[in-house]
């Protein structure tokens, strides 16, 4: 008799062996599936730059932030299935969903089209073609060109951090800003430096996986010593860009730039602690944590400040009309 029931900590299987789940063992799921905390980090800093064009919160910057939020999570599922025979030879990725037997490929992929379908439509009907147009290369560079070129290349970071540069983007696009404005090339600049360390710190701290998996690691080109002097030079560098970014027209008032300087000092001061360290897994998880916590840090006092600033706006404005 087939039809026992066998119970795991996430599945129940029923008489034709199949997983079967619950609502929340489905977004469980569906949470490793889209990468939340990328694909999270990706909206954040697409209503950023909706809010650094408009100057306000609005009913619509969930247009934009939704749509970013959907296709970053399809993308990310589709990268899974793109990788679910090399992730089974990672420690960091072999219980994904895929690798691990909770959720078959043909599934994911479904769901990736989903998302990346649902995201397009999104973009489509709420903002227009430009948006749409940078959401699909978005997806198309981190698809079809970041993840193929991971098996060539252990430098296929470099061109594969083109792809954070586009929410901010998106956003500011949405919000009414050009395409090519500088001020928002500034923000473009500090993620695309920013994402460097955030992935070499990967790298080095699961090279063993890459090597297991039989992907280019970095390990093998150069020493530990001097890996973690080239993320010096990139953490030292991304805080670097973030101070350039009130030169490019934001950050007005004098108090968040001053908290803008101290973060970065901040950041400075971990770096420094970071190549003094053995480069063990503690310090390159912490200098990792460290490094994501500042670029909140920078999304948050942008928006602040460009809040702040519009809300006086309208209260000298307002002032004029009055008298």
């Amino acid at each position: 008799m087939r039809g026992i029931v066998r119970t795991t900590a996430i599945t129940v299987r029923g008489i034709a062996g199949h997983p079967v789940y619950s609502p929340r063992e489905w977004g469980n799921l569906l949470l490793h599936l889209g990468k939340i905390k990328i694909s999270l980090l990706a909206t954040l800093s697409t209503a950023t730059g909706y809010l650094l064009a408009t100057g306000k919160v609005t009913i619509h910057m969930l247009v934009p932030s939704a749509a970013v939020f959907l296709l970053a999570c399809g993308s990310c599922a589709l990268n899974q299935y793109q990788e679910r025979e090399i992730d089974q030879w990672m420690a960091r990725t072999k219980s994904r969903p895929i690798p691990s037997g909770r959720l078959n490929p043909e599934t994911a992929l479904w769901i990736s089209i989903g998302l990346i379908l649902s995201g397009s439509l999104i973009l489509f009907c709420g903002t227009g073609g430009p948006a749409l147009a940078l959401g699909l290369f978005a997806v198309f560079w981190y698809n079809l060109i970041y993840t193929p070129l991971k098996r060539i290349t252990a430098f296929a970071t470099i061109p594969g951090a083109l792809v954070g540069v586009v929410p901010p983007v998106l956003g500011w696009v949405t919000g009414g800003g050009r395409i090519l404005d500088p001020r928002i090339g500034g923000v473009a600049l500090f993620f695309f430096i920013w994402q460097m360390p955030h992935f070499w710190l990967l790298l080095l701290d699961f090279s063993k996986d890459y090597e297991n998996a039989g992907l280019p690691s970095i390990t093998k080109i150069l020493s530990t010593k001097q890996i973690k002097r080239i993320i010096f030079i990139w953490l030292l560098s991304t805080g670097v860009s973030s101070l350039l970014v009130p030169l490019f027209g934001f950050l007005n008032s004098f108090f968040f730039c001053l908290l803008l300087v101290a973060s970065a000092g901040w950041l400075f001061w971990s770096t420094v602690f970071f190549l003094r360290s053995y480069g063990d897994e503690g310090s390159l998880k912490a200098t990792f944590m460290k490094l994501n916590i500042y670029a909140v840090l920078v999304l948050s006092l942008l928006s602040l400040d460009r809040l702040l600033s519009s809300s006086f706006e309208v209260m000298r404005l307002g002032r004029s009309i009055l008298s």
